[in-house]
């Protein structure tokens, strides 16, 4: 029997379901989020991890949150500051060379100079030329994907792409095609001579993407990272104070204010179906919980075949969604350090500039190719392209005092390994290999680590739900993205199953921390209600 009733149930308390429960519940609708975890946040937490150590779990930096989420959350009312970065990059070489680059661009360029004149003269324009075509991206981050075969309003809106895309003129145009059908390797070989600056620009194209630089499809996977901003300055990377737990405490402070029903460690372990339509979820305990809709957040094959089976689906969904691609190859790691990393490139004595930027261990796309190859053949990198945050550096709520912590966020690590064995048998040597890589580049960072957490692709899927380790609840390919997100035919947060929506990183625009699919999910599952496609009560 339901003990009680909503108009809107919503499955996994990720900042996705959270954004969508807010919306709903500012239109009046009565909504409950139900979260498996005995907190809040999904990937973007904050937990300790060592004794007086908290960091970021697994997300770990703001720049795609949506600002329009942000202002109308009001999040900043809700206890989120979020602050820029002061530096942007830092890259490293073995050699002793380096690359320490700003949001100062004739600061960079004076740096370039000293690699590379024509590399100089070209990065204003490189970041230009994608500027256009982030700026399409940005208009398109909030619209519904028409759909394969839809109605009047799917046309329309795909004419009014086609619009947007003629506007981009012929140079932007090209620029379109080969952003989406090349590889980011081909690419930044055409515009750039410096192999250090390559594999700085190249670290977006592999982020959670477990391919080459050099594989076709990760120029998008480039150009899906730098549609952000933060604090209103475009391309910006930031951190909220006290971690990515910040972003998603502030966001369930508002969804309560609008009158969000959160329930902690309620995991749901079946959707209600009755005449065909969803009628709510039953609960791991039992327990039954009424709705009028239902929407997951939680990855698409923990939903249909998982919640909701496979024999209430039509044959072709089921079919097509076996061939739903996860896995990003990541490894995740947090170290408490007791002092910051000493680089030998760029020598410091306690905390230096430097240790406010990303710094990228990824000296090549040779590199980076080398470190995928690995992974393919053995089943993780020797050798990882890595990405360290050092957030103690600007955020003193994250470590005791004259200590650290940071992130390292590391390519490349198979989501299954080969020969049949297991993460639980190869993380702590996968998690030495990552700490080996970045001492031969700071000599003091293995002696400086007091405690860590080791988060394999198995663990990532164990604690998070990301299933294969994927960051981004399916992979950013061009048969995956827009409408055919997660499927062409279903691109609208709707599924075959009245009543029961999506509005997870699965569903456009895909992947990151940016709000926009709970956002967009919400205004669809509104339409419904609305009568625009009748619902009826449970």
């Amino acid at each position: 029997m339901a003990t009680q009733s909503y108009d809107i149930v919503v499955i996994g308390g990720g900042h996705n379901g959270l954004v969508c429960a807010y919306y709903l519940a500012r239109a009046g609708k009565k909504v409950c989020v139900l979260e498996r975890r005995e907190i809040v946040g999904g990937a973007a937490v904050t937990e300790e991890f060592h004794p007086g150590f908290r960091n970021s779990v697994a997300s770990y930096a703001v720049s795609l949150l949506s600002p329009k989420v942000i202002a109308e959350m009001d999040l900043a009312r809700h206890g989120l500051k979020i602050i820029i970065r002061p530096m942007a990059y830092f890259a490293p070489a073995r050699d002793g060379r380096y690359l320490l680059l700003s949001r100062d661009a004739d600061e960079n360029r004076a740096i370039l100079e000293g690699f590379s004149k024509r590399d100089a003269a070209c990065y204003d324009a490189y970041h230009e030329r994608l500027e256009r075509l982030v700026d399409l991206l940005r208009k398109m981050l909030g619209l519904t994907p028409p759909n394969a075969g839809g109605g009047i309003r799917d046309i329309l809106a795909a004419a009014g792409l086609g619009n947007e895309v003629r506007k981009l003129g012929l140079e932007g145009q090209r620029d379109l095609v080969d952003f989406f059908g090349k590889s980011a390797g081909e690419i930044l070989d055409q515009w750039f001579e410096t192999d250090l600056l390559k594999g700085l620009l190249g670290f977006d194209a592999i982020t959670g993407f477990y391919g080459s630089p050099y594989t076709p499809g990760s120029a998008y996977v480039l150009l899906h990272h730098v549609f952000g901003e933060a604090n209103g300055v475009k391309g910006a990377w930031g951190h909220a104070i006290g971690g990515m737990g910040a972003i998603t405490e502030a966001m369930a402070k508002a969804c309560k204010v609008a009158g969000v029903d959160i329930r902690l460690s309620a995991p749901v372990k079946e959707v209600i179906l009755k005449s065909g339509r969803a009628a709510g979820v039953v609960l791991g305990d039992g327990a039954q919980i009424a709705a009028r809709a239902v929407a997951s957040n939680i990855h698409p094959q923990l939903l249909f075949g998982g919640l909701v089976p496979n024999d209430a689906l039509p044959a072709e969904f089921v079919e097509r969604l076996k061939g739903w691609r996860s896995g990003s190859g990541v490894f995740r790691m947090n170290v408490a350090l007791s002092e910051p990393p000493n680089f030998a490139a760029l020598p410091s004595s306690g905390v230096a500039r430097h240790h406010s930027a990303s710094v990228l261990i990824s000296p090549s796309l040779d590199y980076i190719d080398a470190a995928f190859t690995d992974a393919r053949r053995l089943g993780w990198s020797r050798a990882p392209a890595i990405e360290m945050h050092m957030p103690s550096a600007y955020d003193e709520t994250l470590a005791p005092k004259g200590a650290h912590v940071a992130n390292l966020f590391c390519q490349y690590f198979a989501p299954q390994l080969p020969a049949g064995r297991s993460w639980d048998d190869a993380r702590d040597a996968a998690a030495d290999a990552i700490i080996d890589t970045i001492t031969d580049y700071a000599p003091n960072f293995r002696a400086s680590i007091v405690g860590r957490m080791a988060l394999s692709p198995l663990d990532l899927e164990r604690k998070l739900a990301l299933v294969g380790g994927d960051i981004f609840h399916g992979q950013l390919g061009i048969d995956q993205l827009f409408s055919a997100r997660p499927m062409l035919g279903h691109a609208d947060y709707r599924c075959p199953i009245k009543g029961l929506f999506m509005c997870g990183s699965s569903t456009h625009p895909g992947g990151g921390v940016t709000g926009w699919p709970g956002h967009n999910a919400a205004r669809e599952i509104l339409r419904d209600f609305a009568k625009l496609r009748p619902l009826e009560a449970p």
